[in-house]
């Protein structure tokens, strides 16, 4: 597994506290080498416009792997504005590790062309697999506050008003199925206003689960439950208050308690890798940001877990 920045504060002369990024080198490889592949691949594969005009094919002054590596920085910094840490942070202090930094409107500018091969290697680099024993849930990506909604331009025709638990709002959900390790497995965004169990109804959403999957009670269907135990997966929530009481196995009833772990996840996301916030001035912003958070928490070393121990009683048997 990728380990991420490991992050160290230090002092000189009583002023402004430096971050120094101890794994940044090894980080940077991963992604750069990625991104040569990913270039390698798409070469001859783009549909380009049939224009008279001639282009020059001068190179970049950052390439995608820095763009990303400086995005991934952020999301796993103290800052809270991406402006201020580009320009009080990388281009005083990480002068060595990228020399040739641009402005941070062109910075902007070019989030945008890192944003395909951003997601490819969140997709393909940095998911975890399923070990039998998932849980699932959605949170609320908020785009602006719920009294501003009609005023709201950005997402206009995209955003939708929703409610969770805590109450109406305006965005987005975001679908996340994780393991007992605390990693991510999937992940979809979606309107506010669609059903939590919707996802799961589509079978390329849950095409790599298998065994017991761990929901609340939003999740409660006896159609979903049999479509997903047709497809080997046991779908195990609570009951509500009028629902009659069914038999549950001792193990599946004490894990079922450890669900609030994608709960604690949900708040490292949002708190800490900064995936929601409203000051979002386009689309492909929000969608940068979004996937940039979900990269920054995947390397993380360190994530909320269980430590549960699965014994093969079949292998036992054979060495028996």
């Amino acid at each position: 597994m990728i380990t991420f920045i490991s992050v160290t504060v230090i002092k000189l002369n009583h002023k402004t506290p430096l971050i120094m990024d101890t794994n940044l080198v090894e980080i940077f490889y991963i992604i750069d080498e990625f991104c040569k592949e990913i270039e390698k691949t798409m070469e001859g594969h783009v549909v380009t416009k049939d224009t008279s005009k001639k282009k020059r094919n001068k190179a970049f002054t950052m390439s995608d792997s820095e763009i990303i590596t400086i995005m991934l920085m952020f999301h796993r910094s103290r800052f809270r504005d991406m402006k201020a840490f580009y320009i009080n942070h990388i281009q005083r202090y990480c002068q060595r590790d990228f020399p040739h930094t641009v402005s941070y409107n062109r910075f902007v500018e070019l989030q945008q062309k890192a944003l395909v091969p951003m997601v490819v290697f969140l997709q393909l680099c940095c998911l975890g697999k399923c070990t039998g024993i998932s849980f699932i849930d959605s949170t609320p990506i908020r785009v602006c506050h719920i009294k501003r909604e009609k005023s709201h331009k950005v997402f206009k025709g995209l955003a939708t008003k929703g409610k969770s638990t805590i109450g109406w709002f305006f965005g987005f959900k975001l679908h996340l199925v994780i393991n007992d390790k605390g990693e991510i497995i999937k992940c979809l965004i979606t309107q506010a206003n669609v059903d939590d169990r919707e996802p799961l109804k589509d079978s390329r959403f849950h095409e790599q689960l298998f065994g017991k999957l761990f929901a609340d009670k939003g999740y409660i269907s006896q159609s979903l439950f049999d479509q997903l135990f047709i497809d080997n997966i046991h779908l195990i929530t609570k009951i509500r208050k009028n629902m009659k009481n069914s038999l549950m196995l001792l193990n599946d009833k004490i894990i079922l308690r450890k669900r609030a772990i994608i709960e604690t996840i949900n708040d490292l996301l949002k708190n800490g890798c900064q995936i929601e916030h409203t000051r979002h001035r386009s689309v492909a912003n929000f969608v940068g940001n979004l996937v940039a958070g979900l990269i920054a928490y995947n390397l993380a070393p360190k994530k909320p877990a269980l430590n549960l121990e699965i014994i093969d009683l079949d292998a036992i048997k054979k060495v028996a």
